[in-house]
């Protein structure tokens, strides 16, 4: 395969196993001249199929530690480093293109004209129904999916809120895992169905997985337990019913962050 120089690829990495990345950004991920990483994406894909002579670059961002690089910086090296005649591997946890700020990306690299290309990835709400036994759509139980965000409460209006208590659809939330009494609460006061159930799914497909369910005929919205691992996912809807019944994994009573063991990556300052 001809090798290509002064290129960017944006992959997904799956959403925790490192057995769900695909075979073609694996690939690339093996030749890569330079690789910038986010903070979930499975160290064990850099440490085992990482060209040895690649430049690791951590870029991951955890605003409620401290850790963040900004998407400005991100922009900035992606540039940089393709000027340099270099192939980059732009490395995202999930899909490239879902919740991921792809856009300042592509904008920066068609402002730039370098040139890039896109390769999918399993999402952590793909990820996350397939290892709790959570089909997100199934006849009886809901004929849609959408995925969400309660990063910004104060956008969220009262049509929103009415809409997402009485959708039949199966909501996924990313990045909500600080906001679950908030989302329970909301919920519960624009008259969610009894029939309905909420899962929090923290660190979906890795050894650390924890899901816990509740229903919202008994949940106990004071008494929601701190969900203290990133990612955390939540899925509301009748489909969370069958959690129980199709779970197919051992979960671990204990858990601890998968997405902390990276190896000291090199910090690159614009």
């Amino acid at each position: 395969m001809k090798r290509i120089y002064g290129h960017v690829v944006l992959a997904g990495a799956g959403s925790g196993d490192p057995e769900l990345i695909t075979l073609k950004a694996l690939k690339v991920l093996q030749k890569a001249d330079v690789i910038l990483t986010d903070r979930l994406v499975s160290p064990e894909l850099i440490e085992k199929y990482a060209d040895e002579e690649a430049e690791v670059i951590y870029v991951g961002k955890q605003c409620s530690r401290g850790v963040y690089t900004s998407q400005k910086e991100i922009n900035a090296l992606m540039v940089e480093l393709a000027q340099m005649g270099k192939l980059v591997l732009r490395l995202k946890g999930g899909d490239a293109s879902l919740f991921s700020n792809i856009l300042d990306e592509l904008e920066t690299l068609k402002e730039h004209h370098i040139s890039y290309e896109i390769i999918p990835g399993v999402s952590a709400a793909l990820g996350a129904a397939a290892y709790t036994g959570i089909p997100l759509t199934a006849r009886g139980h809901s004929r849609g999916v959408r995925f969400l965000t309660l990063y910004d409460l104060k956008s969220i209006t009262n049509h929103q809120w009415n809409d997402w208590a009485t959708t039949d659809d199966t909501l996924v939330f990313y990045m909500s895992g600080q906001q679950t009494d908030t989302l329970a609460q909301n919920l519960i006061f624009r008259g969610i169905e009894d029939s309905k159930s909420l899962a929090v799914i923290q660190q979906a497909t890795t050894p650390y997985q924890k899901t816990q369910v509740f229903s919202f005929a008994d949940i106990d919205v004071s008494n929601l337990p701190e969900f203290e691992h990133v990612p955390t996912l939540i899925i509301v809807g009748k489909v969370v019913n069958l959690h129980h019944q199709y779970k197919w994994i051992e979960e671990q009573l204990e858990t601890e962050s998968y997405f902390d063991n990276h190896k000291t990556l090199l910090q690159y300052a614009v």
